[in-house]
């Protein structure tokens, strides 16, 4: 193997591991932090600190762009950031990192729907592999918010499957909107406005912010999040886009929920039951099915693929 190879392999293992532990990063952070001001906080910080890179290493011109790309990226930053991280964030009082994650993993067999939806056809495998995500996310959802879970309303899982159904719909308009021409900068547009949104929405849900109760774990999870969930590891994200085959790159919907629920049973005490891990490995293999099927068809530019919830984002 080259080193230019190895170098990208190994690119892609920084995001199946640091993708896939924002999860157990989020549980810690809302443990003491209010979900969405946190959130907000996050993705301004890290959507300026993006874009002052983009200009001292590309140039201000590189941040350059018409109105109609500012606009679609700062949809696309409502869309991802805002309402797709933005609801994890929040469900994440209620469920486990882990039943989160694998609810997430199913953005996959969202898109392929709404490509449908759009008129393209999808392939028999491909409907299959919905069918039988759909299957295990019914599983999922029956089964609980998962042992280890800060609270157990009832509403906590189906925060983030519309999580979910939002980073799809960003995802497949990312691919049919007019955006800046270099991901880095589109990244910082969509964090930058994904952040205004959730401080607004947190200041209208009457969050407040006491620095005196928020613990070290909470300030750990969050700079972990700033610095390795949205600035490194989106970064080794768009430079593995470029060295490998994107059906590769696309297998990171399925190791990051599997990074998350060993992390979360290591680190958060998380337990799941024979339903929940039944569930979960349905949905696993329904996204492997449809990532294998559409791998052929469906071309993806850089930047447009989520973390979970998280090429802008998580």
């Amino acid at each position: 193997m080259s080193s230019k190879n190895w170098f990208a392999w190994a690119a892609l293992g920084v995001v199946y591991v640091v993708w896939g532990s924002t999860y157990l990063a989020i549980r810690f952070v809302v443990e003491s932090m209010p979900p969405l001001l946190s959130a907000g906080a996050r993705f301004l910080v890290a959507g300026v600190v993006l874009g002052a890179l983009v200009a001292l290493f590309k140039g201000v011109g590189a941040l350059r762009m018409t109105k109609a790309q500012f606009w679609s990226a700062a949809f696309i930053g409502f869309l991802l950031p805002a309402w797709g991280n933005g609801l994890v964030v929040l469900s994440e009082r209620h469920v486990s990192s882990g039943i989160a994650a694998l609810l997430v993993a199913s953005v996959p067999l969202y898109v392929v729907v709404l490509r449908r939806i759009l008129g393209e056809r999808p392939s028999r495998t491909t409907i299959a592999g919905v069918g039988i995500g759909l299957f295990g996310l019914t599983i999922l959802l029956l089964g609980g918010p998962g042992e280890g879970a800060h609270g157990s309303s009832w509403y906590g899982p189906w925060l983030t499957i519309l999580a979910a159904l939002g980073w799809s719909v960003g995802s497949v308009l990312s691919t049919r909107l007019p955006l800046p021409a270099n991901p880095f900068t589109l990244s910082a547009v969509e964090m930058v406005a994904g952040g205004v949104v959730l401080f607004g929405a947190g200041a209208a849900m009457g969050e407040t912010v006491d620095f005196g109760t928020i613990t070290a774990g909470s300030w750990a999870g969050w700079i972990y999040l700033v610095l390795f969930g949205s600035l490194l590891a989106f970064s080794s994200y768009v430079f593995v886009l470029g060295k490998l085959p994107v059906s590769t790159v696309a297998t990171y919907a399925y190791v990051n929920p599997v990074i998350a629920v060993l992390l979360g049973a290591l680190f958060a005490g998380e337990r799941f039951g024979l339903i929940q891990l039944a569930g979960g490995v349905v949905v696993l293999l329904a996204v492997i099915l449809v990532v294998r099927a559409e791998r052929a068809k469906v071309s993806v530019p850089s930047g447009s693929i989520p973390e979970p919830c998280e090429a802008t984002s998580r």
